[in-house]
């Protein structure tokens, strides 16, 4: 049986049952796919249902603000891609009328939006034959093929997506995408995949030349960059603290966060005066500090491990910036930090 055929055939017997899955609009199709890039589907489908619900059509996220989208999308991460969803839905409403564009090549123009996110939604929601290639899709074809061409590689990129474009089945591009994806997602997994009852363990080169475990090929990522963050967390006699939001390009960009103070190593709790603190209004006489953890909160993305310290410092007020503490909830804030206000409970 033709490979196409064979992976079609398994998808509809063991494919999952997911909101997208169940719809051509476009909007909801997008939606699904910018949440689910560096996501996985049992994390992400939460998140798919809140935005959904709260934004049914693409004209209501348009008219949304930054910081509500930014609010409804904590917890997942890679935050560029929430502030690149409400840049898109803007400008598709302002320049489409709120109609999304229905071609692979007009859809890699949108903001956010790359060769195998227009892949998707151009073959989901209109049926065009463009094969979708993501990492379930390079591990299958890696193994199967017998591929060692680094996949995050530029030849290793161009290689997996010809060979993928000769496969896809071009009656039924939409399905055949979601089976190939969801074959990797399910039966060719990263570990110990189900050789034994997968349907191409005849053909597969990988199982026959004992290379499952080695497939597929991948360069190693840049070097980890170490940080020492130290947060300070001022409480004044009203019950206010400082809440500052980041407006940098880089992590958490227009996020919400305590103020921040980078130094070269850990401090511990006898070295606050190796702060330098570059905020006036600490500079004065009445202003008591603890160190909240003596231990550092290591928080790992994927180019940085931060060490962290939250410094507890109370005063009796604060500059008319201030804002209440029980607002800290309305924020956009990153995990890590809506971990601590969550721990401190204050």
């Amino acid at each position: 049986m033709d490979f196409k055929y064979k992976l079609i055939s398994w998808y509809s017997d063991n494919k999952r049952q997911m909101p997208w899955r169940e719809t051509k609009n476009p909007y909801y199709i997008w939606l699904s796919e910018i949440i689910l890039q560096q996501t996985q589907v049992k994390q992400g489908l939460p998140y798919y249902e809140n935005f959904v619900a709260k934004y049914p059509t693409i004209f209501d996220l348009a008219s949304a603000s930054e910081t509500e989208v930014l609010k409804l999308w904590q917890g997942l991460g890679y935050y560029s891609r929430a502030r690149n969803l409400h840049s898109t839905a803007k400008h598709i409403v302002a320049t489409f009328n709120g109609v999304f564009p229905n071609t692979y090549k007009a859809l890699l123009k949108l903001k956010g939006v790359g060769d195998y996110t227009a892949s998707a939604i151009a073959s989901f929601a209109f049926k065009e034959v463009t094969a979708v290639v993501d990492g379930n899709v390079y591990r299958v074809l890696s193994r199967y093929f017998g591929i060692d061409t680094p996949i995050n590689s530029s030849t290793g990129i161009k290689e997996f997506k010809t060979l993928a474009s000769t496969l896809i089945d071009s009656k039924n591009p939409d399905i055949y995408n979601q089976a190939i994806m969801e074959f990797g997602a399910l039966q060719c997994k990263p570990k110990n995949p189900d050789c034994d009852t997968c349907p191409f363990n005849d053909a597969c080169v990988a199982l026959q030349n004992k290379k499952v475990d080695v497939l597929p090929v991948k360069l190693k990522k840049t070097k980890v960059t170490i940080k020492y963050f130290n947060f300070l967390v001022c409480i004044d006699k009203q019950g206010q603290t400082i809440f500052e939001k980041r407006t940098k390009k880089g992590i958490w960009q227009n996020l919400y966060q305590f103020p921040l103070i980078e130094t070269k190593k850990s401090l511990n709790a006898n070295q606050f005066e190796l702060l330098d603190l570059p905020y006036p209004f600490l500079h004065t006489k009445d202003l008591d500090y603890t160190l909240y953890n003596n231990e550092d909160i290591i928080h790992k993305l994927s180019h940085q491990h931060l060490y962290t310290k939250f410094w507890i410092l109370e005063l009796t007020t604060l500059p008319k910036e201030a804002i209440p503490i029980n607002s800290l909830s309305k924020y956009p804030t990153p995990v890590l930090i809506s971990q601590f206000i969550e721990r401190f409970n204050f």
